[in-house]
């Protein structure tokens, strides 16, 4: 089986499903990336080394979850909404020509960033199931420090109904987000190891588990 992952940032493949992906290679099906964004250019325009070390993050990221595939498509950080939705669709649908994948997961469309908005709703698109598509099924994960952080103010609210016992492969997402230096903070920031052990946990308690990742399950297709 083949997966698409579509994130905005790099960082939020692994903060959104990063166990999953790391299982989903353990149980023999192929895990893709994609990563929309450049990453961090919002932050400091003046020097693009630090983007340089992000990108190679990432790639440690990926070897670290097993992904087979990483494409990272550069579009402008937090400047989704200055760019055409054409153009993203297009990025998606191109990577899912080639790539065919059966499942793919992306952001939720209420996430406070409004890079992970515009990437849920091109994504939303791009996999339209008109006949022949390969995407049967669309799912949703939740950001440290965006889902949450929108208070539950910024709709559709993040309902998960599908969770994934992560148990055996926590330890491969934290070492994931690890990798990424600059993206990484300390407790009791959401986006630090601890807080993303407890989240984990916490997912697992409602899903009768060690640990899991919690998604929104938005559309499945049987043939």
């Amino acid at each position: 089986m083949n997966v698409l992952i579509v994130a905005a940032h790099p960082d939020d493949e692994v903060l959104g499903c990063g166990g999953t992906a790391a299982r989903l290679v353990r149980e023999g099906h192929t895990v893709s990336i994609s990563i929309l964004g450049e990453g961090m250019t919002s932050r400091s325009k003046a020097d693009r080394s630090p983007l340089t070390e992000l990108h190679a993050c990432a790639r440690r990221a990926a070897e670290i979850i097993g992904a087979k595939d990483l494409a990272l498509h550069g579009l402008p950080d937090n400047r989704f909404d200055t760019l055409p939705l054409l153009d993203m669709v297009k990025i998606v649908e191109e990577r899912i020509a080639r790539l065919r994948p059966e499942i793919v997961y992306t952001h939720h469309g209420g996430d406070l960033n409004v890079d992970h908005q515009i990437t849920h709703r091109a994504v939303l698109t791009a996999t339209r199931p008109v006949e022949g598509h390969t995407v049967r099924e669309l799912y949703t994960f939740e950001i440290a420090s965006s889902t949450e952080w929108a208070f539950q103010r910024i709709e559709p609210v993040f309902r998960p109904n599908v969770f994934v016992n992560i148990a055996r492969e926590l330890k491969n997402k934290t070492a994931a987000m690890a990798a990424y230096v600059s993206e990484s903070r300390p407790f009791p920031h959401p986006r630090s190891s601890e807080a993303l052990e407890a989240a984990a946990r916490r997912w697992g308690s409602v899903a009768g588990c060690a640990a899991a990742e919690a998604f929104e399950l938005i559309r499945s297709v049987r043939i």
